[in-house]
Parts: C-alpha cells; sequence; structure tokens
C-alpha cells in the first residue's frame, strides 16, 4: 500500500506538472492573440524578438546553472576526504537512484537547508549547508539527500528552465506592446474601423494581466517539483519516515539562510524567503506542514518493500 501511496504521489504531481506547462503555452498563445486583436499585425515582429531575448537569457543561464548557484549561494565544492561520512550517503542514494554521482559542496551558514543544481545529472551538484550537518541524523540526511537527488533525476532544472523562459517571454512581449499602447504606437491603422471594443477591452487586459499569470504558473509548477521531489526521494529510501524527520527539523528551525534572493529561493529544500511576506500563490515551495502529512500518510501505510 506504501509503494502504491508514493507511486500515485510521483503520478499525479507529474501530471499536474504537464498541465500547468499547457497552461503556459496557452497563456503564450493568447497574449500572441491578444495583441494582434489590438495592435493588428504590426506586433507580428516583435513576437519572434520577445521569444528570442527571453530565450537567450534565460537558457544562457541554464548551461551555466551550477556556477551561477554557486556562486550566489557561496557554495564550495568538497573532496571526499574532507567528509567522507557525507559523501558515502550521497553514494548510497547514487546507487539506490541509478543515477550519477553528483558533486558535493558545502555552504557555510548555520540555517539548516541543501540544495542541487546542474543543467543534467551529469553536471549536478548537491550542496549542504554547516547548520543541516550539524543538527541532522544520518535517517534525516539520508531523506535529504535522496530529495536533492530526485531533483537531479527528475530534471527540476530543465522543467524551472522551461518554465521560466515562457514566463520571460510572455513578460518581455507584454512590456513591450504596454509600452506601444502608452506612447500611441502600434495601433492599425484603422482603429475606427470595424474592430469590436469589447474585444479590444479584452485583449488590453489579457496583455496587462499575462506577466503576472505566468509568475503564477511558473510557481505552481516549482510547487508542484517539490511534492514530486519528496515523492521520488520515498522511491529512494523507501523511508518516508527520514524525509518527514528532516522537514519537521526545518519547520522547527526558524533561522534562514543569507543567500535568500528570489532568483535562489526555488532551489533550497525549505524556501529562505519569509512566508509571512510571500502570498502562498507566488510561493515556491508547498507549505511544509503539507509536505510533512503527506509523508507521515505514507508512513501509515505500512513498511515499503
Amino acid at each position: 500500500m506504501a509503494e502504491v501511496s508514493f507511486r500515485a504521489a510521483e503520478s499525479a504531481n507529474k501530471r499536474k506538472t504537464y498541465f500547468l506547462l499547457v497552461g503556459m503555452a496557452l497563456l503564450v498563445w493568447a497574449v500572441v492573440f491578444a495583441a494582434l486583436t489590438y495592435f493588428g499585425s504590426s506586433t507580428s515582429a516583435i513576437v519572434p524578438i520577445a521569444v528570442g531575448i527571453s530565450l537567450f537569457s534565460v537558457w544562457g543561464a541554464y548551461y551555466s546553472s551550477d556556477k551561477l548557484v554557486m556562486r550566489m549561494t557561496g557554495a564550495r565544492l568538497i573532496e571526499y576526504s574532507d567528509n567522507p561520512n557525507l559523501f558515502n550517503l550521497v553514494q548510497e542514494v547514487t546507487i539506490a537512484s541509478g543515477l550519477p554521482m553528483p558533486k558535493v559542496a558545502i555552504v557555510t551558514d548555520d540555517a539548516p537547508n541543501a540544495f542541487a543544481t546542474g543543467r543534467n545529472p551529469e553536471h549536478a551538484v548537491i550542496a549542504f549547508t554547516t547548520g543541516i550537518l550539524n543538527v541532522m541524523d544520518r535517517d534525516q540526511l539520508q531523506g535529504v539527500v535522496a530529495h536533492e537527488m530526485s531533483h537531479v533525476g527528475n530534471r527540476d532544472t530543465l522543467v524551472s528552465a522551461v518554465a521560466a523562459t515562457t514566463a520571460g517571454a510572455i513578460a518581455v512581449l507584454s512590456d513591450m506592446l504596454t509600452r506601444m499602447m502608452w506612447f500611441g504606437g502600434g495601433r492599425r491603422n484603422d482603429r475606427d474601423s470595424n474592430s469590436n471594443p469589447v474585444t479590444l477591452i479584452i485583449s488590453l487586459v489579457v496583455l496587462i494581466l499575462a506577466p503576472i499569470a505566468a509568475m503564477l504558473l511558473k510557481s505552481a509548477i516549482s510547487r508542484r517539483r517539490e511534492a514530486l521531489a519528496d515523492a521520488t526521494a520515498v522511491a529512494f529510501t523507501r523511508n518516508p519516515a527520514g524525509l518527514r524527520s528532516a522537514l519537521e527539523v526545518l519547520a522547527a528551525d526558524s533561522t534562514v539562510v543569507h543567500q535568500r534572493s528570489t532568483a535562489v529561493a526555488h532551489i533550497w529544500i525549505e524556501s529562505p524567503l519569509d512566508s509571512r511576506t510571500v502570498s502562498r500563490f507566488f510561493a515556491t515551495h508547498p507549505p511544509i506542514e503539507e509536505r510533512i502529512a503527506a509523508l507521515r500518510a505514507m508512513e501509515s501505510l505500512g513498511p515499503i518493500s
């Protein structure tokens, strides 16, 4: 029964991710349609320019994601001799997952946290704060390692890049078109022709609200990937109690990592952003209490064979 539970959780989160990505694609279509409706054919050349700018910036960041994240978080790579116990733990989960051995890094920070980065499993890095290594026991750390290896195996860096690229394209396109509206350019010459005023108003609203909708979808995708990583971690360790206990330690700790930039908040196992200042709709992680409850439900179904 427990195996069915985490397999069902994996499948459900994957389906929801695909649904949200389709939603992003539909939003792009809505923005393009609204732009062509409001401005006419004069906007046709802007669409590929906006998409190209977003692709160049986001995919460039994706291919150098490990270096950028390491620099932003202050993580430093370590060797086996620096922490044999941690390396052995990572190697155990690596064998269980069937993934390549990632690089291991340490962030000097008292707040317990961890993250994974890298554009693919062959270039993956898993980092741990000194705080998490000090407060967690072996089973708890195994759950954390499995969660981060799940991000690597599920290609969450790629999924995040796709979501960010799409959201970026929508933001750039909407910004360009909004500026054209305010400065009076771009509207087709037959402004006073048979254009439906209601259609034009709807198009205008779509262009203004699309970037917000894109951010909501991107955050929702990030939350789904976190929930998926929790379920996949159980598949690797067959021990939901380890990760559940680790999340309880994180929930009880009030310290946050020094590097709490919104640019990297989504990569940590626990978001460093104060939940009181971030709307749940824009949050990159599900509430930690919900994650704990989901893992506890798997435990209650009995041992996983």
